[in-house]
C-alpha cells in the first residue's frame, strides 16, 4: 500500500485546523455573520490558498457554509436550525432503513413529555398559551383548506416541544416533529389533490383536541395534558400509518417539500 505524500497530508492537517477556527466563530457568532474573504483568511492564518480551499470544502461538507465559484464567488454561512438537524438525523434514519412506523413510535414516547413540561413553567401564561392560542385561531382560518390546515396544524405540535424549556430535549426532539411534519405534510399534499382529506369533521376535531390540550397547559396539569397529548398522536399518526407504516423515513424529498410549502405560507 502507497503513502500519501506528506506535503498532502500537512495540507489537510493545515486545513482541519482552519475549518476547526471557522467552525467555531461560525457556532459562536451571530446570524449575519459571514466569513472573510479567501484573500484575507490566507492573511490571517499564515497558510496557503489550497489550505484554505479545503478547509472550506470541509465545512461545506458539514452544511455550515455554501461555497460559490466565478466572479461573485465566496461562503455564505449556514448556522445549524431546526432544518439541517432534521435532515441530517433524517439521513442517518434513512441509511438503517428505520420505517415511518418506528419514528411515529418514538414520538408518541417524546413529544408529549413537552406538552407536560410546558405545563409546569410558571411563565406559560405569558408564553406558551398565547403561541397555542394564536395557532389554533390560525387553524381554525384554514379548516376548508386541506394542504393549509395540515402545515398549520403540524405547527401546533412545533410550538409545544419549541417551548419545551430544557434546550437540550427541545432540539432532540424537535428534530424528530420536524421530520414527521415533512413526511405527513409531503403526503399529506398528494392525498389533498385526489380530494378528501382531511375532512371538515377531522379538522375540526383536531382544532378542539388542540384547544383542550392547551387549556390542560394553561392550568398546569401537566399529567393530564401528557396523556391528552399522547391520544391526540395516537389518533392524528394513524391516518398516515394506515398507509405508510411500513415506509422509510425519506429525509431528501421530505425536507425539500415542507421547505417549499412553507416558504409558500
Amino acid at each position: 500500500m502507497t503513502n500519501a505524500p506528506r506535503g498532502r497530508v500537512t495540507q489537510r492537517r493545515i486545513a482541519e485546523t482552519v475549518a476547526a477556527e471557522l467552525r467555531t466563530r461560525i457556532l459562536a457568532g451571530t446570524e449575519d455573520y459571514r466569513l472573510p474573504t479567501q484573500d484575507q483568511l490566507v492573511k490571517d492564518f499564515g497558510v496557503s490558498y489550497p489550505s484554505v480551499r479545503e478547509a472550506l470544502r470541509i465545512l461545506e461538507t458539514e452544511g455550515l457554509v455554501t461555497v460559490r465559484r466565478g466572479n461573485v464567488g465566496g461562503a455564505e454561512v449556514h448556522r445549524p436550525d431546526e432544518w439541517s438537524a432534521a435532515y441530517h438525523l433524517g439521513l442517518a434514519l434513512q441509511g438503517a432503513r428505520v420505517t415511518l412506523g418506528d419514528l411515529a413510535a418514538s414520538l408518541r414516547m417524546l413529544e408529549p413529555l413537552c406538552a407536560a413540561e410546558c405545563a409546569r413553567r410558571e411563565d406559560r401564561a405569558e408564553t406558551v398559551v398565547p403561541a397555542l392560542t394564536a395557532n389554533i385561531e390560525a387553524s381554525l382560518a384554514v379548516v376548508g383548506d386541506g394542504v393549509a390546515f395540515t402545515q398549520t396544524a403540524r405547527e401546533f405540535h412545533e410550538l409545544v416541544v419549541e417551548h419545551t424549556p430544557t434546550a437540550t430535549v427541545r432540539y432532540v426532539i424537535r428534530s424528530l416533529v420536524t421530520l414527521w411534519s415533512a413526511q405527513e405534510e409531503a403526503w399529506a399534499e398528494r392525498i389533498t389533490r385526489r380530494g378528501g382529506y382531511p375532512s371538515e369533521a377531522e379538522a375540526q376535531e383536531a382544532v378542539r383536541t388542540h384547544r383542550r390540550i392547551a387549556q390542560k397547559i394553561a392550568a398546569g396539569r401537566a399529567t393530564e395534558a401528557e396523556r391528552l397529548y399522547r391520544k391526540h398522536l395516537v389518533a392524528t399518526q394513524a391516518i398516515v400509518l394506515d398507509r405508510f407504516d411500513d415506509g422509510i423515513v425519506n429525509a431528501s424529498s421530505a425536507m425539500q417539500a415542507l421547505r417549499g410549502q412553507r416558504s409558500q405560507l
